[in-house]
């Protein structure tokens, strides 16, 4: 008599990114950003504009750009490197430095608003605050971003959000810029999905895949 084999549990097919955002949806993002923050600000007069390495200096020219076209006037933008501040810089492969560049009037006493894509741990917008106490003293800072994915691990909320988009530990949040990546999109699925899908196809080489 020979004993019941275990049942294995297949796992679930690798989830492939699926668009969540267009080029149109990411431009009508921006304005909306752009009314907020004047209208918060009370005009804008003394808002100067950070952009975070990479994408977030590419989301903060836009801004820039419809918050001239809102204002009237040429609001301060600068560029904001976090690479030295950044809390995990002995555990990962050493990373090339980006260029810092602040507005010739500073950031003393100003409302600074800091531009990033994505909103997740919030250990990159600490690293932000960490690098701009090293280079002023802002009246107040806020913090815009295109997507908040959520799973916070430091007490940090964007003050301006594009989009709240749920997720899991397990998904990725892709953020493509025309600037940097040809196409503006913003794309969610499975982090592992390109590696699991090359692995199912090494197994079973005859069946058809979900293009990447």
């Amino acid at each position: 008599m020979t004993a019941d084999k275990e049942p294995t549990l297949q796992e679930p097919a690798p989830r492939p990114p699926h668009q969540v955002l267009d080029g149109t949806d990411i431009a009508r993002v921006i304005t909306r950003i752009a009314h907020e923050i004047v209208e918060r600000a009370k005009g804008a007069e003394d808002v100067v504009l950070l952009g975070i390495h990479t994408r977030g200096v590419h989301l903060a020219r836009r801004l820039h750009g419809r918050l001239a076209q809102i204002t009237g006037r040429e609001i301060p933008l600068g560029t904001l490197d976090i690479t030295m501040y950044r809390d995990d810089l002995r555990l990962k492969p050493a990373r090339a430095l980006e260029h810092t560049e602040i507005p010739p009037g500073g950031i003393d006493g100003k409302l600074v608003v800091l531009v990033d894509d994505v909103l997740f741990s919030g250990r990159t917008i600490r690293a932000a605050l960490d690098a701009l106490n090293d280079i002023g003293r802002p009246r107040a800072v806020q913090l815009a971003v295109l997507v908040d994915r959520g799973h916070r691990e430091l007490p940090i909320r964007a003050d301006y959000v594009g989009k709240n988009l749920p997720t899991s530990l397990r998904e990725a949040v892709q953020v493509r810029l025309s600037d940097s990546d040809g196409v503006d999109a913003v794309l969610v699925g499975d982090r592992d999905f390109a590696s699991r899908s090359s692995q199912a196809m090494a197994a079973k080489p005859t069946e058809p895949h979900l293009p990447e």
